[in-house]
């Protein structure tokens, strides 16, 4: 409904301007008409006429475009008969087709063999190897330091066995281990320290070991043992005995005694950095020693000396703290067990009685301060029994069993205290009563 109004509104206002436009061309004709019949045309005259053509062109321009919109509407296929529709073509996309693309021509694809695959393939043996890297100078350098290290350690090791066996202490162990009857933890508690301090030449400190016990334990035995061993294996100008009640009776001589011993001491160290050897020093019935001798031994045993000093063993014996010892046996010697070694009876009789002894030690001398205490306990009946033993065959009798029974019977001992009995004097009195047979 909407187009055919808009077509007949549209039909009506052409045909009311062609109305209007031969009104216009009558009216122009009419005057020039009249001017014509003049006889002077004026100017305006030809301006007139000028608009008169324009507006004809205009109007057949419009007249032929109408014919040609009938026209067209017509071979459009509009019905015969129908009225014309004289109202303008408005143009939308409803009727219009998109243009076809022009052909991609199309690219032959290659078939795929469906075959077998094939397998990777990869270098042969002698080429699969790592592109060379260069190698830094730091693992080389690294390298070097491990060797150097391996060789220094392996050098020490050889001349820490070198050292151990110029002294054979495998010898002395044997030795003590025969000799000293019932004191085998002690004898194990000096060779470890004899162990440590000879397994090499460079020292902090001397190695200063005192040895302390009742009457009749083996403590002089002890000191007389290793004066022998030492002299075998370092000489004798190295190994120096000294006995208080022998060198230095008389405590009006003390002051002398003590710069005599110091000279002594200062030769023998000399000449043992020069052999390269370590001397060795028993200071016997230490009990005795006067005060003067006491304080030269600290001076030549502080870490402040020079190199050749600090290469040295002092063994110093003495019967100070036997009480302690002596008592402590007596009053625990019910709780220790029989099957219990001799190494560990005296581990806890070290344990036990080192601090008590250097607390009364220390009392008597600064000394005592710079040394390894190392206490010997009391002797058991069957150990004087060995004593005898001993002492009876070195001096060519019969070992009759029942004749060392009647000689160990005569010695006096402490009373029983768990099962054991421990003799009051030891083995001191074994060499008198074997003369007497």
């Amino acid at each position: 409904m909407s187009d055919e109004s808009s077509s007949t509104s549209s039909s009506q206002l052409v045909e009311d301007f062609e109305g209007e436009l031969d009104e216009e061309v009558d009216s122009e004709e009419g005057k020039n008409q009249k001017d014509r019949g003049s006889p002077t045309p004026s100017l305006s005259s030809f301006a007139s006429l000028r608009a008169v053509i324009r507006i004809k062109q205009k109007y057949q321009a419009i007249k032929r475009r109408r014919q040609e919109m009938a026209l067209g509407l017509g071979t459009q296929g509009g019905l015969t008969g129908a009225p014309r529709c004289t109202s303008p073509k408005i143009f939308t996309f409803n009727g219009l087709t998109p243009p076809p693309f022009p052909a991609i021509p199309s690219v032959p694809q290659k078939k795929k063999k469906r075959g077998r695959k094939r397998d990777v393939l990869y270098p042969p043996e002698r080429q699969r190897k790592m592109p060379k890297q260069e190698r830094s100078r730091a693992t080389s350098g690294l390298y070097l330091l491990f060797a150097i290290v391996f060789i220094q350690v392996y050098n020490a090791i050889e001349n820490l066995d070198d050292h151990v066996l110029r002294y054979d202490l495998e010898g002395l162990e044997k030795t003590l281990r025969r000799e000293m009857f019932g004191q085998q933890g002690a004898v194990e508690g000096l060779l470890s320290h004899l162990n440590d301090y000879l397994s090499t030449y460079v020292h902090n400190k001397p190695l200063v070991v005192s040895i302390h016990g009742p009457s009749g334990v083996g403590k002089s035995h002890l000191g007389r043992l290793l004066a022998g061993h030492f002299r075998s294996v370092v000489g004798d100008t190295l190994v120096l005995q000294y006995y208080v009640l022998h060198h230095c009776p008389q405590e009006a001589d003390a002051m002398q005694c003590a710069r005599n011993l110091s000279t002594l001491i200062s030769e023998m160290v000399e000449k043992a950095e020069e052999e390269e050897k370590i001397p060795l020093f028993i200071f016997d019935e230490a009990e005795h020693m006067h005060m003067e001798i006491f304080d030269v031994l600290l001076q030549l045993v502080a870490s402040k000396q020079s190199n050749e000093y600090l290469n040295a063993i002092y063994l110093i014996l003495s019967n100070l703290g036997h009480a302690h010892i002596t008592k402590h046996m007596l009053q625990n010697s019910s709780s220790i067990p029989m099957a219990m070694t001799a190494s560990g009876r005296h581990s806890n009789l070290v344990k036990e009685l080192t601090p008590i002894l250097r607390k009364t030690l220390e009392k008597h001398h600064p000394l005592w301060s710079e040394a390894d205490i190392l206490p010997l306990g009391l002797l058991e009946k069957g150990h004087v029994m060995e004593c005898f033993l001993e002492e009876v065959t070195r001096e060519g009798f019969y070992p009759d069993h029942s004749n060392i029974e009647r000689l160990a019977g005569e010695i006096e001992y402490y009373p029983a205290v768990g099962g054991r009995e421990y003799s009051q004097t030891g083995c001191k009195q074994v060499v008198a009563k074997v003369n007497l047979l």
